[in-house]
């Protein structure tokens, strides 16, 4: 007997070999990856007076009044409707709850349900 048929032959050993190379390396590529989770960002909400402010001149906007003057440092917003004039006062007060006041002046009989219907709208705006 020869020595060489007692050894088994390199290339026939290296095509046993040769799908776990692959898929031991396929393995490892694969494992690799990594899939990560957005990572949730905090978004802070309208402070409670902003929220307030933008519903208010909304509520302007929506029963037609005109605004002409808003000062946010003070909290007052002022406008006009027709005769009527309008204003309104937004402050934040000691408990951090903030204060809405609607006030609507002019001629007698012009439109008394205004002030009333800027506070509904208002109301509405703030999802109440």
């Amino acid at each position: 007997m020869s020595p060489k048929s007692i050894l088994v032959s390199p290339k026939r050993h290296f095509h046993c070999v040769w799908p776990g190379i692959i898929f031991t390396t396929a393995f490892m590529l694969l494992s690799g990856c990594v899939v990560s989770e957005p990572v949730p960002t905090y978004v802070p909400s309208p402070s409670t007076f902003d929220r307030a402010w933008s519903a208010a001149v909304g509520a302007a906007q929506d029963e037609g009044v005109r605004v002409t003057s808003e000062d946010r440092a003070r909290g007052v917003l002022s406008g006009s409707r027709g005769e009527q004039d309008v204003t309104i006062n937004v402050q934040t007060q000691a408990d951090g709850n903030v204060r809405v006041e609607f006030s609507a002046r002019g001629p007698k009989g012009s439109d008394p349900g205004l002030a009333g219907r800027i506070s509904r709208a208002y109301d509405r705006r703030m999802g109440r």
